[in-house]
């Protein structure tokens, strides 16, 4: 495919994203980079099976030194625990500083073998292979790397950028269609916040995308690839700019907690989203054609638009409190002044978080 995008982290320094149609390339992609040491894979239980030995067969290209590394599935497995066998893994296999980790799988796996990479021997170089859409759009972009503590989501971690992230498409194509639409949360994100015309070109081909046609979701990727990129080029560590790409997150976090990971990220991300759209509408900075517009536009993609009767609002109120968002004890929230552009905001209340989450309950009465 021969199709890439560069990610500067600095003024001579930086890293590409290829995408690619296999694994093929990625062997000599590595030895480019000038690896010729230790490999070792970190990947989960579901997706080693399925590409762990393509992915070896290919690195092999680079050096016969490679080895895996395999966590059970599953985000409540995103913790220190885990981290720990990670770590004594990489120590049986002996790796040093001038190796080299590889993350093979979704965000889950990517923020974790990042987070190892950046604390093992205080530092190691790593590379992101994404294989969810969800990742590929957004975690392994920007070096965000973390694991969860008790009820704190990504509350440790560190920024740590890959040497490079490469995308086998193909792999989209295994996909359940729920993990697809939790991808498709963040892809809609990126529109929202950032490029109205985007937007617009998503939700007009909503049909094409959950067809998954390769002609359409091929430059969607690379759009909210684009985004992303130029938003941690102007702020890698999230001391500003870089928040927006939160948008949606901080209440998304606290149900994504409170229903004990029932629902995919993505999945929580769109109804905190319609939620930081209700507060936006309430303070008359969008319509109400477009607050609604924006709600119901998740239905056709898969996302769901509305919590369970019985949900407890104090408790996901609450939970937002534990945000690793909050700044001097305020919480800061990404609202809309319109469509593609957000912005920071310090000064949502309780009560317009508590009115937010309520409207989410409340069911059509049509």
């Amino acid at each position: 495919m021969q199709d890439k995008l560069f990610v500067k982290t600095g003024e001579n320094s930086g890293y590409e994203i290829l995408f690619e149609k296999d694994f093929e390339a990625l062997g000599e992609a590595v030895r480019v980079l000038g690896f010729t040491g230790k490999i070792c894979v970190i990947s989960d239980s579901n997706v080693f099976p399925l590409y762990g030995q393509q992915v070896i067969d290919s690195l092999k290209k680079a050096t016969e030194d490679v080895y895996n590394i395999i966590f059970t599935a599953g985000e409540e497995h995103k913790n220190l625990d885990t981290v720990k066998d990670i770590y004594r893994g990489l120590i049986k296999y002996k790796l040093d500083r001038k190796d080299l980790i590889v993350a093979l799988g979704g965000g889950v796996t990517g923020d974790m073998a990042g987070f190892v990479s950046a604390t093992y021997l205080r530092g190691i170089d790593f590379i992101q292979i994404p294989t969810t859409l969800l990742s590929c759009t957004d975690s392994s972009i920007g070096g965000k790397t973390g694991v969860d503590l008790d009820e704190y989501k990504n509350m440790v971690g560190a920024f740590h950028m890959p040497r490079l992230v490469y995308m086998n498409l193909e792999t989209l194509k295994s996909l359940d269609d729920d993990e697809f639409a939790s991808g498709m949360g963040e892809v809609i994100k990126h529109g929202l916040i950032k490029d109205a015309k985007y937007y617009e070109w998503i939700i007009n081909r909503f049909n094409e995308i959950t067809d998954r046609e390769s002609d359409v979701l091929i430059p969607m990727i690379k759009r909210s690839c684009e985004i992303k990129r130029d938003v941690v080029e102007k702020d890698p560590t999230e001391q500003g700019e870089r928040a927006l790409l939160n948008f949606g997150h901080t209440i998304g976090h606290a149900i994504e907690k409170y229903m004990d990971f029932k629902l995919k990220h993505g999945e929580c991300v769109a109804l905190g989203m319609i939620a930081a759209c209700y507060i936006s509408y309430k303070r008359q900075m969008i319509s109400t054609e477009e607050n609604y517009e924006i709600r119901d536009m998740f239905v056709p993609f898969g996302l769901p638009i509305t919590l369970p009767d019985d949900t407890d609002v104090e408790k996901i109120l609450s939970l937002t409190k534990s945000d690793k968002k909050m700044r001097a004890g305020k919480i800061r929230f990404i609202l809309l002044k319109d469509v593609g552009k957000a912005y920071i905001d310090t000064t949502v209340s309780d009560d317009e978080i508590r009115d937010a989450i309520r409207q989410l309950i409340i069911k059509d009465e049509d």
